[in-house]
């Protein structure tokens, strides 16, 4: 059996790296966000039904409505974030944890917030499972963001919304930056924001598609 367990993971790494391999033929990856989606195995992030999907470059559904994005977009806001030379990183919006994972490769802290419960109880056993340790997890409205560790040198915002919450740029570092898909003009962009003293500039980088940003958790 754990021979088998062997097999089957070392199977599923190739996935991986062919599915970074096929992501950088689209969309060149640095070898930061190259690296690090090719050793995360996106199978054990999707739903049993959807496995064979899961180094396809779709988007799956979740439970609770909600989504896991497509690997293309994940690399694209990976990528935004431009993560050289940054230590810490917070995620609003866990969903399956697959995009931290990916982080956790990418950053040494990693903080991600989730507002509805049961996505983030099967998040965190996905990272028991994988054996991530530098992923810290909170059970709450994103939008508040997360005090406790602040500042951060990157936030990474996983919803759509007219524009990000005041308060989470309060808790960026100065020089840091914050990537959100923001609603504009009837599509979303993948938005890069450079925090610099007491002004924010604004990048608008890609299209994108993303569930609008909730308020509020639910159990």
């Amino acid at each position: 059996m754990i021979r088998q367990h062997l097999k089957n993971n070392t199977l599923n790494l190739h996935k991986a790296q062919n599915l970074a391999n096929e992501i950088d033929k689209i969309f060149p990856l640095s070898k930061e966000v190259k690296s690090a989606i090719g050793s995360i195995e996106r199978e054990l992030f999707v739903p049993k039904g959807f496995k064979h999907h899961a180094y396809k470059l779709d988007a799956l559904p979740l439970a609770a409505n909600q989504w896991i994005s497509s690997p293309l977009t994940v690399a694209k806001m990976s990528e935004a974030l431009m993560c050289k030379g940054a230590d810490s990183v917070l995620e609003i919006g866990c969903g399956s944890g697959y995009q931290a994972a990916v982080l956790s490769k990418m950053f040494r802290r990693v903080f991600t917030i989730e507002r509805i419960e049961k996505l983030l109880l099967e998040a965190k056993e996905r990272f028991r499972k994988l054996g991530i340790t530098n992923i810290h997890t909170r059970f709450d409205d994103g939008n508040r963001g997360w005090k406790s560790y602040a500042p951060y040198d990157r936030i990474l915002f996983s919803a759509s919304a007219k524009e990000p919450p005041m308060n989470l740029f309060e808790q960026l570092k100065d020089g840091g930056i914050l990537v959100a898909p923001i609603e504009h003009g009837g599509e979303q962009i993948i938005t890069r924001f450079y925090k610099k003293g007491s002004k924010i500039e604004a990048e608008q980088l890609e299209s994108c598609l993303f569930v609008p940003v909730k308020r509020g958790i639910e159990r």
